[in-house]
């Protein structure tokens, strides 16, 4: 079957045939996808029934909420970083150094 026999094959149908034409593999992804989207939500914090009430007002509290996650997330790496700095650094300048002296 050709592609224009193939598309207008699909044509033929009526429109609400094929509004309602629903495959079991369409509802696989689109569960999927509503359990990705939840935990996102769950994550950021936002309450499902405010989210139809002030839709907006839940959107930039899950927002501001993300901006803070990420700050507290780059503090805590950046305090992990110093502290291991601490240590790694010096190893590094002197295993430089040791290296550097053993080639003369």
């Amino acid at each position: 079957m050709s592609q224009d026999q193939n598309t207008q094959a699909k044509s033929d149908k009526p429109f609400l045939q094929r509004l309602l034409a629903v495959r079991p593999s369409d509802l696989v992804i689109i569960f999927f996808l509503c359990v990705l989207v939840g935990m996102i939500l769950a994550l950021l914090n936002v309450d499902p029934a405010r989210l139809w009430v002030d839709f907006f007002g839940a959107v930039a509290d899950a927002w501001t909420s993300f901006f803070e996650n990420i700050g507290d997330a780059l503090g805590w790496a950046l305090q992990y970083f110093f502290l291991g700095a601490i240590i790694i650094i010096p190893i590094w300048i002197v295993w430089r150094l040791i290296k550097a002296l053993s080639k003369t």
